[in-house]
């Protein structure tokens, strides 16, 4: 009998996994420890963060479920450029503000509907307290990224999700946040 040899990508799709499997980190410790090289990156919460929606036990830290599955060619740049800072350019963010209604984030219009400047420090803060990291570096994060959403379905996930693990309430928390403003409204609640 003979083994059927694996492709070079499933074995790098495991491997990506088992790391994204890993304890997950606060953040404080996360931006201390992320490379600039490329990867993905998985987003982790206790359950009672965002409670309506599913989300797979961390293997390694029952206590966390998977949030959100991405992928960067800077892992540092965008985790600290992008979700921890600017809404305008991550998908996490205007998602999470959508989600956090109740808490009254603010938006305005720049090229695009983004948190006001208050409200961005609001929800970095939110996150440091709430949300966890892993990571994996990989050549090919597009690659990686493709093979693990549909496996592992993060919630808060929207493209690449099979259509019967789709978050209606994800879905609405984002075309409510991109209705929020509109050219030359001043900042309103989402």
């Amino acid at each position: 009998m003979t083994i059927p040899e694996r492709r070079p990508d499933e074995a790098r799709i495991d491997e990506a996994l088992r790391l994204l499997s890993g304890v997950p980190v606060e953040l404080g410790v996360a931006v201390k420890r992320l490379g600039r090289g490329s990867g993905v990156y998985a987003w982790w919460a206790a359950p009672s963060v965002l409670p309506d929606l599913p989300g797979l036990p961390n293997e390694n830290d029952p206590s966390l479920r998977l949030l959100y599955l991405g992928r960067a060619t800077s892992l540092r740049g965008r985790i600290l450029r992008n979700h921890l800072r600017r809404s305008g350019s991550s998908t996490l963010r205007r998602t999470l503000a959508g989600l956090l209604v109740a808490e009254g984030y603010r938006t305005t219009w720049t090229d695009r509907v983004v948190l006001v400047p208050e409200d961005e420090a609001r929800l970095t803060a939110w996150m440091h307290t709430h949300l966890r990291l892993t990571w994996a570096e990989d050549p090919e994060p597009a690659t990686i990224e493709a093979a693990l959403v549909p496996r592992v379905h993060p919630p808060l996930n929207v493209h690449g999700v099979n259509p019967e693990h789709l978050q209606a309430a994800v879905v609405a928390a984002k075309n409510s946040y991109n209705a929020s403003s509109r050219p030359g409204e001043p900042p309103r609640a989402p």
